[in-house]
């Protein structure tokens, strides 16, 4: 069997990978020291992560785009799956506002924003993939 065969395979898979970064950001946020540590590296490590967050940002943003350009009306996973993308590019953007400032709360908030985003888009792609073909 294959992905089109078991649409929900794959968001079922994002749901469960969208709670255990959630789970895991509240965890970290417990630790002070850790969290310390991730916020603050050196600050050549830093400034690499701040570019890649924005890099991140912006191809994740441009592939949003072009989904949302290719898909029709009719695409509603693909509508989904670009909503997806435009918000994990926000997400990426908090992260290096986070990286780039030196604090914790855009880091979390940039986790808050890719681990709900990820769970309510993957229940979407699940109730989009058990509705009936043919069907409206």
């Amino acid at each position: 069997m294959n992905a089109r065969e078991r649409p929900w395979l794959g968001a079922a898979v994002a749901l469960g990978l969208g709670l255990i970064a959630l789970v895991g950001a509240s965890v970290l946020g417990w630790n002070a020291g850790l969290l310390d540590t991730i916020v603050r590296p050196p600050t050549l490590v830093r400034a690499a992560l701040v570019g890649g967050s924005v890099a991140l940002a912006v191809i994740l943003l441009s592939r949003s785009v072009g989904r949302l350009s290719e898909a029709g009306t009719e695409d509603v996973p693909g509508l989904v799956r670009a909503v997806r993308l435009a918000f994990l590019a926000v997400a990426a953007l908090a992260a290096g506002a986070g990286w780039a400032l030196g604090h914790p709360l855009p880091l979390i908030v940039a986790a808050v924003i890719a681990g709900i985003d990820v769970i309510e888009t993957s229940f979407l792609l699940i109730v989009v993939g058990a509705r009936p073909s043919g069907g409206r």
